[in-house]
């Protein structure tokens, strides 16, 4: 991810970035780890005390972290691609022909069956990606419909490969499909996605986003307010 303008933008980002990045190792240790309880509750004290120190300063739910920007589908703490938020794998989704792909594997973390990916993570990683597939094709709206079907186990600590691209549009209505399926057998699906995008009208956008602020608390209601993740071009990519 990259990110233009000043270079303490760019200090508070690579910062965001190794905080997260730190976190979903704390996350991914906290869910295998096997020490005893009273290392456990002393872990839990140390938490704790980090926590407080960073909600010295927080921003209201309607109110855009610093880095980002909706406009540009720039979502610093989206809970699938964000570098900085501690959910996030993190993805970073590319244009490859006439949709958008990312690879993965997932730790315990994100557990279902045991030893399998939870299938609301498939879902989220889907909706994340389709919307992408739709904003690189010059279309952006809001999920309306996510249909998937699980056809085998996505297993965990196993390369992934998923793919998405459009494929049809009208009016405000864009249809996106898009799969999960091992980077070693790319061809067979593990799941298949389906889903329909919609712009809202303007009055809807107006009405959905009217108390959106900027980081300084002016008001930012944005334009092209998606959640979609920006595609990155594969190196020598055109387009």
């Amino acid at each position: 991810m990259t990110i233009e303008g000043t270079a303490s933008e760019a200090e508070l980002l690579a910062a965001v970035t190794d905080l997260g990045s730190a976190l979903r190792e704390l996350v991914g240790s906290t869910v295998t780890t096997t020490v005893p309880a009273a290392e456990l509750r002393s872990a839990a004290v140390a938490v704790r005390q980090v926590t407080a120190r960073l909600s010295a300063a927080r921003r209201s739910r309607d109110q855009l972290p610093a880095l980002d920007d909706p406009g540009q589908s720039r979502r610093v703490f989206n809970p699938v691609s964000g570098v900085g938020n501690p959910l996030a794998p993190p993805l970073v989704i590319r244009r490859e022909g006439d949709g958008v792909t990312t690879e993965v594997a997932l730790g315990l973390a994100y557990e279902g069956p045991p030893s399998y990916v939870h299938g609301g993570i498939s879902a989220l990683m889907m909706d994340q990606l389709l919307g992408a597939a739709a904003i690189a094709a010059g279309r952006w709206g809001m999920t309306a419909r996510l249909e998937l079907d699980y056809r085998r186990p996505v297993p965990l600590e196993t390369a992934l490969v998923l793919r998405a691209a459009v494929g049809e549009s009208a009016g405000r209505r864009t249809t996106v499909t898009g799969t999960i399926a091992l980077a070693a057998d790319p061809d067979q699906p593990l799941v298949q996605a389906h889903g329909m995008f919609v712009t809202p009208r303007p009055e809807q956008a107006a009405a959905y986003f009217a108390a959106i602020t900027d980081a300084a608390g002016r008001p930012t209601p944005p334009g092209r307010p998606g959640d979609a993740t920006a595609v990155v071009d594969r190196p020598g990519a055109t387009g």
